[in-house]
């Protein structure tokens, strides 16, 4: 049976004249490599859905006008791609009916509202659809593109009794000066390449972000009448990321009621905007009823573009390099992770096994003093100790290495470093899944 693959799109589209849409190039590529094994170049139709003239045609009307337009007679194997999918209502039933009609054919999608996408794809696919997300860039294809490889080294360390290749760097401070500028720029292709974005971030990510995603992508998706509470709301949670809020502290910061509030926090989370992550108490067990959360921005450089870029001894460098680490996780999307958070204590993330217990802690710090003086992390010590975590990971700025600490071995990498090695590794198992 033939299926359909869709591409979702986290990020927009720059201004008019120039351009790079990534999603855009990649279907580009797909479209030479197609050619090169073979395929006849009038079998592969590109229809761009965005232009308002195809609106009222029929998906299936608009693949028989281009099938004519070649003069070609063949019934099958034609590849059709249609871009910027959302822009057509009901799209996933059109679709649907064309991959069951057109069994030998294939079609790809792609778009740029990935709530659309998603919420589409989950009511109607039934195994048709097969869905490949583009998330914002880890740190560690940042690197890869700015073609930074040869400062990363390989080494091999023991963590929980198993040897295992961890990344860092012979030059941690070349790594470092590259790090903030992944927080302030780096989510986007488009951003890393250009000085002239980089000079004015906020425009850029305005015009794309806030103007075509929470101003007319959710809204018209959700039915959203006041868009000035959803951009209130966002942009609370932007400048607060990597805190926790409760529906109520966050209702009185962004002046959206609750009731709303819980709806807009599932719109943004679907469109990989925001990820909410749920609290454990000291014992790593989940609450029953708990009104406290974190929320983190899917991609720290909005932050920045929407604020103002950080320097490495601004007040909220802590919260951006931990929503930074926070967004290499999020790329894992077949894993939970947690936060600890007690009377007098707080664990920044936790891991949990099958049965749901607590396996193992990280501790974010762009810092050094802890690397000296362990005995200060007394939350995390307290935490590893009552639930059986022997080997702690703590992050620092460029400090390296090992320290006993109440039977505890205390792991210290660079924060950057870090970041790294959790994107690298992610993208390993993603290619061995």
């Amino acid at each position: 049976m033939a299926k359909i693959f869709f591409f979702v799109k986290t990020k927009y589209k720059a201004d008019k004249i120039k351009r790079w849409r990534l999603t855009a190039v990649m279907l580009y590529h797909l479209v030479q490599d197609l050619i090169d094994h073979g395929v006849n170049p009038q079998k592969i139709i590109f229809i761009t859905i965005e232009n308002p003239i195809y609106n009222n045609i029929l998906l299936e009307q608009l693949f028989s006008y281009a099938k004519e337009a070649t003069g070609l007679k063949d019934r099958d194997g034609w590849y059709i791609i249609f871009d910027e999918i959302q822009y057509y209502k009901n799209w996933e039933v059109d679709l649907k009916s064309l991959v069951d009609g057109y069994r030998n054919d294939k079609f790809i999608v792609s778009g740029s509202a990935a709530a659309a996408l998603k919420f589409a794809s989950n009511e109607s696919g039934a195994g048709r659809f097969t869905d490949f997300l583009l998330p914002p860039l880890t740190f560690h294809e940042y690197v890869s593109m700015k073609k930074l490889d040869h400062i990363i080294k390989p080494t091999e360390i023991t963590w929980r009794d198993e040897k295992i290749v961890f990344y860092t760097s012979i030059n941690i401070v070349e790594l470092n000066r590259h790090f903030i500028k992944y927080i302030n720029f780096g989510g986007y292709p488009e951003v890393i390449f250009s000085e002239k974005i980089q000079e004015n971030p906020g425009r850029y990510i305005s015009q794309d972000i806030v103007d075509k995603v929470l101003l007319r992508d959710l809204p018209s998706l959700y039915g959203i009448s006041d868009t000035r509470e959803l951009n209130s709301l966002f942009t609370t949670i932007a400048y607060n990321t990597g805190e926790e809020f409760s529906l109520e502290t966050l209702s009185r910061e962004s002046q959206v009621n609750k009731n709303t509030l819980k709806k807009y926090i599932e719109y943004l989370e679907a469109a990989f905007l925001i990820k909410k992550v749920q609290r454990i108490d000291q014992a790593g067990k989940q609450f029953k009823r708990d009104h406290f959360f974190k929320i983190y921005l899917t991609n720290p450089s909005l932050r920045s573009a929407l604020f103002s870029p950080i320097t490495p001894d601004d007040d909220v460098m802590g919260r951006m390099v931990e929503t930074a680490i926070f967004a290499q996780w999020i790329h894992r999307d077949w894993f939970n992770f947690w936060y600890s958070r007690w009377n007098g204590g707080e664990v920044d993330m936790v891991g949990l096994n099958d049965k749901l217990k607590p396996n193992w802690a990280l501790e974010i710090k762009w810092s050094n003093r802890y690397f000296n003086s362990p005995l200060e992390l007394k939350s995390l010590l307290k935490f590893c100790s009552e639930n059986n975590i022997d080997h702690p990971i703590v992050t620092t700025i460029d400090k390296e290495g090992s320290q006993l600490c109440r039977d505890l071995t205390l792991q210290y990498f660079p924060a950057a470093a870090y970041a790294y090695t959790v994107g690298k590794k992610t993208l390993e198992m993603k290619k061995n899944r």
